[in-house]
């Protein structure tokens, strides 16, 4: 195919680097790394930031994971995933499908909006946890960018407003909700300005108090109150017991390159690996990007990771994954015997899967070479539609992700986490980081990271060329096809057994971070939301220097 035209420009620089799904969050990155704080000081800002400027993504009242660099070249993995309450059942919801499309579907949507969906919140538990341990700034200096938002308000995307008009009808059962996104009884247009005021309240009850302010302050007792009175499962106890987990990435090899990214419950690091090593044998650049043969090829390799998936979804303390066989080259040649390089295939589906693809990613660099790639959500856009109280916070729907159907591995059990998509991921060729990236969008996060891959190893694409590139998904049914492919090749898969659909979409906006071996650092965001790298250089005076006779 031709090459894609791009829409967006990358930043060079070489002091630090912030890229983030909104403006403003990036903005409120460079600001605290500007006032001396490290990539994890800006990580913090910047997600707290996103929290009042995609408020449909992310709050302090969801979860994610993190994938974080130390300068001295240890990589560490934060599980910030909620889990299920403790007063939570295997039968609390009522199934109204067993079939693979609708095994998630329930009666009255209560896994999916309104307050049983709530799982305990995490995401600001692991977003202090990071801080604690490798944070340089006080703590409520980092909140401090995002106050400001809130209370002054910010200019509403189309982005923003298009998703509140996608959810509506939910958000208008929410009356603190409908104020905010639905002013008039129509959804917030483009360019009105959004103030925050419970939220700022809240946000600074946060910076003031830390992780008590939800632990044992009156700010958790509030959320667990409004939560329980509208019917939720949420306790205190959940609040107060909630622990966010270190973990060891996935590692694993393509073409000399390491590639990590995290371990189950996340099913990322064990499948980019998985796919990696069926890709290993074949020559994509030679194939070409966007060939009939390359595309393919992909869509195969990602049949037999979905239908692998459900086996390395399994949290840790609830059971054990076959983690290593599953990562193995081993493995991977016995699994490419089912390849036909000429024929669509049908491996053996795994479990009927759903998850919410309204998340947003950042990715951060400082200048002693710590990194963070960092993916947040509330699942579903605007998460449970619930406003906790009068506290401003959005609450997730984590609960939509269990399967509501007793005695299955990913039925509902208290305190077993939820699985993810996610993938923060990061490859070093030896021991110098080559690049990190990730993005948002449900089960095609993880299939469209390789693919990021993919085009920077075989296809040797720059990074904004890598995060922009068209794409397609498959878990074995239909295969999307973004704008872009040509429309031989859609002729040419659909005549070698593929259902083709075009999409406009496929998953979220990538951002990433790639770093050359002068210490330059290239940060690069997709046209597929509001991402915008914001990039440092320069610094001070020379020493000495100052105006003088």
């Amino acid at each position: 195919m031709n090459r894609f035209p791009l829409r967006k420009q990358p930043v060079v620089a070489a002091k630090g680097m912030v890229v983030a799904n909104h403006p403003l969050a990036s903005a409120a990155g460079a600001e605290v790394l500007l006032a001396g704080g490290n990539a994890v000081d800006a990580a913090v800002a910047t997600l707290f930031a996103l929290s009042v400027v995609e408020p449909m993504m992310v709050s302090p009242l969801g979860g994610g994971v993190m994938h974080l660099r130390l300068p001295d070249g240890t990589h560490r993995i934060l599980d910030g995933l909620s889990t299920a309450p403790a007063a939570s059942r295997a039968d609390q919801f009522e199934p109204l499908s067993d079939g693979a499309a609708s095994a998630r579907d329930t009666k009255g949507r209560l896994n999916e909006v309104g307050a049983q969906a709530i799982a305990t919140p995490a995401a600001f538990f692991a977003w202090s946890e990071l801080h604690r341990q490798h944070g340089r700034l006080p703590f409520a200096d980092l909140v401090e960018p995002a106050i400001r938002l809130a209370q002054k308000g910010f200019v509403t995307s189309a982005y923003l407003s298009d998703c509140a008009t996608d959810r509506a009808a939910d958000l208008a059962k929410d009356k603190h909700l409908a104020a905010l996104f639905l002013p008039d009884g129509a959804p917030i247009k483009a360019g009105a300005r959004l103030v925050q005021p419970q939220l700022a309240e809240s946000l600074q009850t946060m910076a003031r108090e830390g992780e008590a302010a939800l632990r044992t302050g009156a700010l958790g007792r509030d959320i667990v109150r409004s939560i329980r009175a509208d019917g939720g499962m949420l306790d205190s106890s959940d609040l107060s017991t909630y622990r966010p987990l270190w973990r060891k990435p996935i590692r694993s090899s393509y073409r000399g390159v390491t590639i990590l990214g995290p371990p189950p419950p996340a099913a990322s690091g064990v499948h980019i690996a998985q796919m990696l090593n069926l890709l290993e044998p074949h020559d994509l650049r030679r194939m070409g990007f966007g060939s009939t043969d390359a595309s393919h090829l992909l869509a195969e390799v990602m049949k037999i990771a979905f239908a692998d998936r459900a086996v390395a979804l399994i949290d840790p303390d609830f059971g054990s994954a076959p983690t290593a066989e599953l990562i193995s080259k081993a493995y991977a040649a016995k699994r490419q015997k089912e390849i036909s390089l000429t024929h669509a295939g049908k491996p053996k589906a795994g479990l009927a899967l759903a998850e919410g693809a309204n998340t947003t990613h950042l990715t951060i660099a400082d200048a002693d070479g710590m990194v963070v790639a960092a993916t947040q959500t509330i699942n579903s856009l605007f998460g449970a539609c619930v406003s906790a109280g009068e506290t401003g916070l959005l609450a997730n729907n984590y609960m939509f992700n269990f399967d509501p159907h007793p005695g299955r591995p990913l039925s509902i059990q208290p305190g077993k986490r939820c699985f993810t998509s996610m993938a923060p991921m990061m490859a070093l060729r030896g021991k110098r980081l080559l690049f990190a990236l990730g993005l948002p969008g449900g089960l095609r996060i993880f299939p469209s990271a390789l693919q990021a891959i993919v085009n920077l190893v075989d296809h040797r694409m720059s990074l904004q060329e890598a995060v922009e590139a068209p794409r397609l998904w498959t878990e074995g049914g239909v295969l999307e096809l973004e704008p872009g492919f040509a429309a031989e090749v859609s002729a040419k898969l659909q005549a070698r057994g593929h259902s083709v659909l075009p999409v406009n979409r496929v998953a979220g906006g990538m951002n990433g971070i790639a770093f050359d071996a002068k210490g330059r650092m290239t940060g690069a965001a997709c046209w597929r939301a509001d991402g915008v790298p914001v990039g440092i250089s320069g610094g001070y005076a020379a020493a000495g220097v100052r105006f003088s006779a």
